[in-house]
């Protein structure tokens, strides 16, 4: 993904978050890869993303899990009729160490949810899938996760 692709990603993700759920924007999420396959989100370590021991708030830490998952979710929306809805069912994780920096988080589901949102679309049924998003914590623990997260992401066509 070139800097501009980048850079256009991450204010697409900024200004949609900051009309729509502003306590994403806050966080100051950056995109660091989207593809069909792949979504890469990286969350600053700042005082705002911060609990009371220097890591990154597990509600921060749950955003950013949101922003992996549901971007490629959305942006496969947005490729077909962009009737589809989606809403997340449950959430589930497990912290695994501190995140003491910048933290990192991947979801490599791309393809479940392109299939998903194509379901959606045909049957105009409820349709579910969970997807898994790892986050780490490079420049503290290199590809050691920090926390390991599954959310079930349940789509459904809008009626015309």
């Amino acid at each position: 993904m070139s800097a501009l692709q980048k850079l256009k990603e991450t204010a697409f993700l900024r200004v949609f978050t900051m009309l729509k759920i502003p306590l994403i924007a806050y966080l100051k999420p950056v995109v660091e890869e989207l593809t069909d396959e792949r979504c890469e989100i990286r969350l600053p370590l700042l005082r705002r993303s911060k609990n009371h021991l220097g890591a990154m708030y597990f509600g921060a830490l749950c955003a950013g899990a949101d922003c992996a998952g549901g971007l490629i979710a959305m942006r496969q929306i947005q490729k077909g009729s962009g009737r589809v809805v989606f809403v997340f069912k449950d959430f589930k994780a497990d912290f695994k160490k501190r995140a003491e920096g910048d933290v990192v988080f991947a979801c490599e589901d791309g393809a479940k949810l392109i299939k998903l949102v194509q379901q959606a679309e045909q049957s105009g049924e409820r349709v579910e899938e969970t997807v898994d998003v790892i986050a780490t914590c490079p420049d503290k623990l290199g590809t050691e996760p920090v926390g390991v997260f599954q959310l079930t992401i349940s789509l459904k066509a809008r009626q015309r």
